[in-house]
């Protein structure tokens, strides 16, 4: 999917919510338990439920692989549940020498390898280049950095100066050289929307992928306010809000009123804050 795809995603629907299918086994609803594959139940109603409100789906890898094999059955029968239509990220966070990260890289967007066929993966790029340039090896693909994260722990490296400049601001800039804005993309925490302004700045055109909105208490009118850009630039991710929205047999309808009340906020925030806003 190009990063213009992705954008009449967005106009069409007036959302720009990413659904993270962060599905822990231990937080499902209890009669999803008799299924064959309760986590894939789980997902398909929620995919089901959500669809129409969101324009991609997050699978955080960890929940699967905790699962072992039947995790990532889960998983790859997720993925091509999931509608062609929508944009779709292995939350993974990898990252390491070339010929691992070409074996990481094969793993997520080779079909014939594992059965995945995401379009984008995370990747942590503390190693640099060579650790990169295997994901950008599949042209079709895309890759997501992570910038400046959402956690607590973020500031302990990412804030700090390197030739009075924070470390984020060098991955920034530094990656922009690797790839354009049409297979790049930057991980930006929703608690981090003092900083989203300054970001924009350094990457104009590039679609930020940003999650901590809802359950870790993000604002969406402040990353939308400071960072949507004139073709939006937002996939704003939600995740235990609206999967765990009720723990009980109407867990998907609550997980769709959820999900929709975002979608209404954003057509919103689309109108007000992206120029030309969208009709």
């Amino acid at each position: 999917m190009t990063s213009e795809e992705l954008f009449l995603q967005i106009k069409a629907k007036k959302s720009y919510l990413c659904v993270g299918l962060d599905t822990d086994i231990r937080k499902i609803p209890q009669h999803l338990m008799a299924e064959e594959d309760p986590v894939f139940a789980f997902n398909k109603a929620i995919i089901d439920a959500t669809a129409d409100c969101c324009v991609a789906y997050k699978p955080n890898i960890a929940f699967y692989e905790a699962q072992g094999p039947q995790g990532w059955e889960s998983l790859r029968k997720t993925l091509n549940y999931i509608p062609d239509s929508h944009f779709t990220i292995a939350d993974a966070k990898r990252g390491d020498i070339g010929n691992t990260s070409g074996l990481y890289a094969r793993t997520f967007f080779d079909v014939a390898a594992a059965g995945l066929d995401f379009d984008a993966v995370t990747v942590a790029p503390y190693m640099g280049h060579d650790s990169v340039e295997p994901f950008l090896e599949y042209k079709t693909k895309w890759v997501i950095l992570l910038a400046l994260t959402s956690n607590p722990g973020g500031d302990d490296f990412q804030r700090l100066k390197v030739d009075d400049k924070p470390l984020y601001e060098h991955v920034l800039t530094t990656s922009q050289n690797w790839a354009d804005s049409d297979r790049l993309m930057y991980v930006v925490g929703a608690t981090q929307a003092d900083a989203l302004s300054h970001i924009r700045k350094i990457v104009p055109e590039h679609f930020l992928l940003v999650p901590g909105v809802g359950a870790q208490g993000g604002s969406l009118k402040e990353v939308s306010r400071h960072g949507m850009n004139k073709h939006c630039g937002l996939l704003v991710n939600a995740s235990r809000s609206i999967l765990y929205a009720s723990s009980g047999t109407d867990f998907a309808e609550k997980a769709q009123v959820e999900a929709r009340t975002v979608q209404e906020e954003m057509a919103h925030y689309l109108s007000e804050f992206m120029s030309p806003g969208i009709q």
